[in-house]
C-alpha cells in the first residue's frame, strides 16, 4: 500500500524545476552547490511535498535519508539530535527537516553546533514557514554553504498540469486556477471537492464552498492571537496593499503593533507601498468573513472605501493613480468593473508625462489607429497643451504602448481645428454654458497600440486619471469622454452616468461619440460613494439586471391614462431597481416584445429630449429631478438655479414628451432605439 501511495504522489508532483535542480546539484557534489538548502513559505505552499520528492530522488541515488519532522520531535537539542543522529555518523547522508517553525528556537544551535559536525558530503534541506534568522544568512562562514529559497505558488502552467494529471475536466480549470492562484494545498483540496460533487462534469462557474474555505483557513493562516489581529488580517485581505496608515484608520492606536505582526506572517509579502497577502489567502479570508458575518463584511468594506476615497482627493498629484488603484481594487470584481478592468501583471504598464522625445511616438500611434487627420489634431494639442498628454510604458520592455489626452478648457479653443472639441463646446453651450472660473475637461484621446479603446492595462490608468479629475477638480463644469462610435462603451459608461450625447463628430474616416456629464449639479464624492454602494448591493446604479422577457400572453394592455401614470411612476423609480421592477410597463409590449429592460427604454426615451428645441434644458431638469441627489423638486430647482415656476414648466413639458414618445412606440410595437442609431451588437 505504501508503494501505491508513493507512486500516486510521484505521478501528481509537478513543477519546482529550479529547486529540484539545486538539490540534484548538491547530490552530485557540484563545487558551487549548497550543502544546506533552506526552504520557507506559508502553509500549503508545498514544502512537505517537495521534501518527499527530494527523499525519493536521494534514495534512488543510493543515499541514506534521515527525516526529522518538527511536529513529532520536541524542540530541544537532545531530542532533535536523537532524531537526526544517524546523519552525524554516516557520510553522504541526506537530512530532511520538515515543519522547522515548530523547532525555531533551535535555529542558533542548529547552525552553530549541530550542522558543523556533519560529515562533508552531507546534504541538508530545512523547510519551515519562517525565513531563516538574518544573522545566519549574513554569516560569512555559511555564505558558500547555505542557499535560501522562498517557495511560491505554482506557475500557472504547472498548476494546469496538476489539474490534468488529476483528471479535472478542462471546463473547470480556469475557475480552479483563479481561486487557488497555484497554491498546491488549495489546488488539491479544491480538486477533491470538485471531483466529489461534479464527477467528470466540469463547471466553468465553480466556486469554493464553505467546506473548502473552512479546511484551508487554519492551514494557510493559522491562529490569530486576538480579535484585533483577525480584523487586521481581514483589512489586509480587502485592500490591494495595507499600510500602517490604513490600519490606523480602521483599527486606531493598535495599528503599529498589528502592522508589525502582519509583516512577520509567512503568507504576507511586502512592497514599497505596504503589505499584501498571497492571493489564495486573500480569497479565503474574504470568503470566510462574507459567509460568517455578511453585515460586518459590508461595514468593513464601506469604512475602507470612504477612507480610500478621501485619500484620492487629498494625496499629492504624483500619488493619484496609486490612490485610485486602491479605491477601485475594492470593487474590481463587481458589476461593470469586472468587464472593463484588466488585472494582468504581465501586461502591466506605468504612466509618465509626455516629454518632447515622446511626441513623435504619440503622433504615430494616432496615425496608425485613427488616420492622418486625427494625427494632425493630436499634433495641434501637443503644441497647445503638452501637459494634457500622458504616455504608458510597458513594465517589461519600457516601450510606449499607449497614450491619453485629458484637455482642460476654460474658453473657446481649437474649435476650428478639432471637430470633436467643437462638438463638446456646442453641447455645453446648448445645455449649460461655462460660467466665470469654470472649466470643462475632454478626454480627447485614448489609444492603445494593441487594444485601441477596448479594456486593457493602459485603459485602467486612463479611466482612473479621468475619475480622479472628477473627484479632485475645482470648478469642473462639464466632463466629456470621447470614444469611437461603435456602441461598445454605451453600456459600460452608463453605470458611471456618462451618457451618450447627440453629437457624433467625424474625423477622417471615423465617427466618434461624446459621453457627457455636467458636474455642477452633484457632489463628486457623494456620486462615487453612491456607485460603490450600488455595486455592493449587486446592482449597477444605472443598468439594473435584465429580467427575462415575458411571454406574449403575459402582456398587459394599459389605457392612455394608466400608461401615463405608469410612466410617471417609472421615472420616479429610475434609480431604484426594486421599485422599477414592480412597474406595469415591464409587461407592456414596449418592453417585453423587444427583449429590453424598462430602465434602458426610459433612458432612450429621455435621450430623445436632446433632439428637441429647448430639449437640453428639459433633459437637465428631468435627469436632475429623478436622480438620488435631489430629494425634492424644490431642491432640484435650487440645484439648477431656476425659479420654481420655471423649473415646473420645463419638468411638465419633459415628462409629457417622454409619455408621448413611449405611447407612440407602445401603439406601433416598434422598439425605442438609441438616438440616431440602432442597438449595438454588444447589447
Amino acid at each position: 500500500m505504501g508503494d501505491l501511495v508513493v507512486a500516486a504522489r510521484d505521478q501528481a508532483f509537478v513543477g519546482r524545476v529550479a529547486e529540484r535542480a539545486v538539490f540534484r546539484s548538491a547530490l552530485a557534489g557540484d563545487s558551487h552547490a549548497p550543502s544546506v538548502l533552506y526552504l520557507h513559505g506559508p502553509g500549503g505552499i508545498g514544502k512537505s511535498a517537495l521534501l518527499r520528492r527530494f527523499g525519493l530522488e536521494a534514495r534512488e541515488a543510493g543515499r541514506l535519508v534521515v527525516e526529522v519532522d518538527g511536529r513529532t520531535v520536541a524542540a530541544t537539542p537532545e531530542d532533535f539530535e536523537h532524531a537526526a543522529g544517524k546523519a552525524i555518523g554516516e557520510p553522504n547522508t541526506v537530512l530532511l527537516v520538515d515543519t522547522f517553525e515548530l523547532c525555531h528556537g533551535l535555529e542558533h544551535w542548529l547552525w552553530e553546533q549541530f550542522l558543523p559536525r556533519l560529515p562533508l558530503g552531507t546534504v541538508v534541506v530545512v523547510a519551515g514557514r519562517a525565513a531563516p534568522d538574518p544573522r545566519w544568512v549574513a554569516d560569512p562562514g555559511w555564505a558558500d554553504l547555505l542557499r535560501v529559497v522562498r517557495l511560491r505558488d505554482l506557475a500557472r502552467e504547472d498548476a494546469a498540469a496538476f489539474l490534468r494529471v488529476r483528471g479535472v475536466p478542462a471546463g473547470t480549470h480556469n475557475a480552479l486556477l483563479s481561486f487557488t492562484s497555484g497554491n498546491p494545498l488549495a489546488l488539491s483540496l479544491a480538486v477533491a471537492v470538485q471531483r466529489g460533487t461534479d464527477g467528470a462534469r466540469g463547471t466553468a462557474d465553480w466556486s469554493p464552498g464553505q467546506d473548502v474555505i473552512a479546511t484551508l483557513l487554519p492551514h494557510l493562516v493559522g491562529h490569530a492571537p486576538s480579535a484585533a489581529h483577525r480584523t487586521a488580517l481581514e483589512v489586509c485581505a480587502q485592500a490591494d496593499v495595507t499600510s500602517e496608515a490604513l490600519l490606523r484608520a480602521m483599527m486606531g492606536e493598535e495599528a503599529a503593533e498589528l502592522f508589525a505582526w502582519l509583516r512577520t506572517q509567512p503568507f504576507i509579502e511586502s512592497t514599497a507601498s505596504g503589505l499584501f497577502p498571497h492571493d489564495v489567502v486573500r480569497e479565503v479570508l474574504a470568503a470566510d468573513l462574507r459567509w460568517r458575518d455578511p453585515d460586518g463584511f459590508a461595514a468593513l468594506r464601506r469604512r475602507m472605501y470612504h477612507h480610500l476615497l478621501a485619500r484620492v482627493r487629498e494625496v499629492p498629484a504624483a500619488q493619484v493613480l496609486q490612490a485610485m488603484n486602491s479605491l477601485v481594487y475594492l470593487d474590481r470584481s463587481l458589476g461593470h468593473l469586472a468587464d472593463t478592468l484588466v488585472w494582468d501583471a504581465e501586461d502591466a504598464v506605468r504612466e509618465t508625462p509626455c516629454t518632447p522625445d515622446d511626441e513623435s511616438r504619440v503622433v504615430d500611434l494616432v496615425h496608425l489607429t485613427e488616420g492622418a487627420e486625427s494625427a494632425a489634431i493630436a499634433r495641434f494639442w501637443l503644441n497647445r497643451q503638452p501637459e494634457a498628454f500622458r504616455v504608458y510604458r510597458s513594465n517589461r520592455t519600457d516601450e510606449i504602448t499607449a497614450f491619453s489626452t485629458l484637455l482642460r478648457l476654460s474658453g473657446p479653443e481649437g474649435e476650428d481645428v478639432d471637430p470633436v472639441v467643437a462638438a463638446a463646446w456646442s453641447h455645453a453651450r446648448a445645455g449649460s454654458p461655462l460660467r466665470a472660473g469654470e472649466h470643462m475637461a475632454v478626454a480627447r484621446f485614448m489609444v492603445d497600440a494593441q487594444a485601441y479603446q477596448r479594456p486593457s492595462a493602459s485603459l485602467n490608468l486612463v479611466t482612473w486619471r479621468v475619475t480622479a479629475e472628477i473627484i479632485r477638480a475645482d470648478r469642473l463644469a462639464w466632463l466629456f469622454v470621447v470614444m469611437r462610435d461603435d456602441g461598445f462603451w454605451n453600456a459600460h459608461l452608463a453605470p458611471g452616468d456618462m451618457l451618450p450625447t447627440n453629437e457624433s463628430p467625424v474625423v477622417g474616416d471615423h465617427g466618434y461619440r461624446l459621453f457627457a456629464q455636467d458636474w455642477r449639479t452633484r457632489s463628486a464624492m457623494a456620486w462615487v460613494a453612491e456607485k460603490h454602494e450600488a455595486l455592493q448591493e449587486g446592482v449597477a446604479a444605472v443598468t439594473p439586471a435584465v429580467t427575462a422577457p415575458q411571454e406574449r400572453s403575459d402582456h398587459v394592455v394599459l389605457s392612455r391614462p394608466e400608461f401615463d401614470t405608469a410612466v410617471r411612476d417609472a421615472l420616479r423609480a429610475l434609480w431604484w431597481p426594486g421599485e422599477l421592477a414592480a412597474n406595469p410597463l415591464n409587461r407592456s409590449r414596449l418592453v417585453a416584445e423587444h427583449d429590453q429592460n424598462l430602465h434602458d427604454v426610459l433612458l432612450r426615451a429621455i435621450g430623445t429630449l436632446l433632439g428637441e428645441r429647448g430639449g437640453e434644458t428639459r433633459h437637465q431638469v428631468l435627469t436632475t429631478t429623478y436622480s438620488k441627489t435631489a430629494p425634492t423638486q424644490e431642491a432640484a430647482a435650487r440645484r439648477l438655479g431656476m425659479s420654481f415656476s420655471t423649473y415646473r414648466r420645463h419638468l411638465t413639458a419633459a415628462v409629457q414628451h417622454i409619455r408621448d414618445v413611449l405611447w407612440s412606440h407602445e401603439l406601433s410595437g416598434t422598439p425605442v432605439l438609441p438616438v440616431g442609431r440602432g442597438l449595438p451588437a454588444e447589447q
